[in-house]
């Protein structure tokens, strides 16, 4: 019980970090878009030259360059958004009374990074149509949809032969994951102060 306590009290503390700290509400959510579009970005690089180089050779490594900029905008706006649900979800966290209830409002978390998944393949489905309707050699959304959910399948059904489609997906996931990640660290450490307390608690006792 005393690592809930422990962990509302660190989140209470990051969260009037965050009030003291944002400054002009305009401002402050461009900058935060521009993080996460230089994350997106970083993240759909180091996936490209980490497990797909090969795609960077012949002619269509134009196309995923210029694949890059839709991806990067639609990734953002989306971890920019979600930024502020959790905010939201973190204030009504705080203010419930059974830790029940605490913990559920935080795993909505997981489900906000479970969409972020459906959303990264919608964006490659969308930004590999827009990149071909600007080059004049436009296909259908819905048959880029149909590829796009036959790798989801596959990488379900066969996940060793379509590890690096796996692997790429994780990547560019990374940004969505933030907020759930963060819950989780904050956890751990502070079940680590709980223990630690505890210990020295029992120590004293002892003595």
């Amino acid at each position: 019980m005393n690592e809930i306590i422990i962990w509302k009290d660190s989140l209470q503390r990051l969260l009037n970090y965050y009030e003291k700290h944002k400054g002009n509400h305009s401002s402050f959510f461009l900058k935060l878009f521009l993080f996460f579009l230089i994350l997106n970005l970083s993240c759909y690089w180091f996936g490209i030259f980490t497990v797909f180089s090969d795609y960077m050779k012949g002619s269509g490594r134009i196309y995923y360059f210029k694949i890059q900029f839709p991806v990067g905008f639609l990734g953002a706006l989306f971890d920019s958004l979600s930024f502020f649900v959790t905010l939201y979800i973190i204030r009504r966290a705080l203010k419930t009374k059974r830790t029940a209830e605490y913990i559920a409002h935080l795993s909505i978390d997981i489900v906000i990074a479970v969409l972020a998944t459906f959303w990264v393949l919608f964006v490659f489905s969308f930004s590999g149509w827009l990149v071909k309707f600007l080059e004049d050699a436009p296909i259908a959304l819905s048959a880029r949809n149909d590829v796009y959910e036959k790798m989801l399948v596959d990488a379900i059904a066969k996940p060793y032969d379509n590890w690096r489609n796996i692997y790429f997906g994780i990547i560019m996931g990374i940004s969505a994951s933030l907020p759930t990640c963060i819950h989780i660290f904050m956890f751990l450490k502070s079940s680590a102060v709980a223990l630690r307390q505890s210990r020295s608690k029992n120590s004293k006792l002892g003595s």
